[in-house]
């Protein structure tokens, strides 16, 4: 939306659209949260973040894309977290484990959120930085330096595989079929046979 290189003299502009776009993930999480994506309306999130329904079209074309951007929110959430108190775990798969069952602890706190937002990024007709970002993040605990840039085929692989195993662990959950112990166990044997020699 707003451009990297902003003219002289629109900090304030730039900034009231950093703050008027982070109102409309809040009021779209905040309505997915209590009714899932189907609370997402549109009109709705308009409403709540306190912008015209043109203005929510113009920083999102369309709800996967609101969705999309609640899901970022929620990463950028985790990696701070992980910026603040990085795993501890003297071993790769200790640290992916530490990571992903963070992302776990921080999702389940908001269950109707998580649930809405785990289903619309399988079902998503748009590109969603979600499986990316998480591969990303396990790279970089996994192993000091180590990126999605840097990474070779097969290290990208093992950690997508690793994020896919959580993504599908994690919607079971919300199912009702697993416990979160039943998690942790199942994502501790994935990560020690997936990304232990990373």
């Amino acid at each position: 939306m707003e451009s990297q290189q902003a003219p002289a003299g629109s900090g304030v502009r730039t900034r009231s659209q950093h703050q008027r776009r982070k109102r409309i993930v809040q009021a779209a999480a905040a309505l997915a949260s209590r009714g899932g994506v189907e609370a997402m309306q549109m009109r709705t999130v308009a409403e709540r973040a306190g912008v015209a329904l043109g203005t929510l079209y113009r920083y999102f074309p369309s709800k996967m894309d609101l969705v999309v951007a609640v899901v970022g929110e929620e990463i950028d959430l985790l990696e701070s977290s992980i910026d603040r108190r990085p795993p501890s775990a003297a071993t790769p798969a200790g640290r992916a484990v530490d990571v992903l069952m963070r992302a776990t602890r921080g999702l389940m706190r908001e269950p109707e959120l998580a649930d809405a937002l785990i289903r619309s990024l399988i079902m998503a007709e748009v590109e969603t930085p979600f499986g990316d970002r998480m591969t990303g993040l396990l790279l970089r605990v996994s192993a000091t330096g180590l990126t999605a840039d840097n990474a070779t085929e097969e290290q990208l692989a093992l950690a997508g595989s690793l994020s896919s195993v959580w993504v599908h662990e994690l919607l079971e959950m919300l199912r009702g079929r697993r416990t979160y112990e039943q998690i942790q166990r199942r994502i501790e044997i994935a990560a020690a046979r997936l990304v232990s020699d990373l």
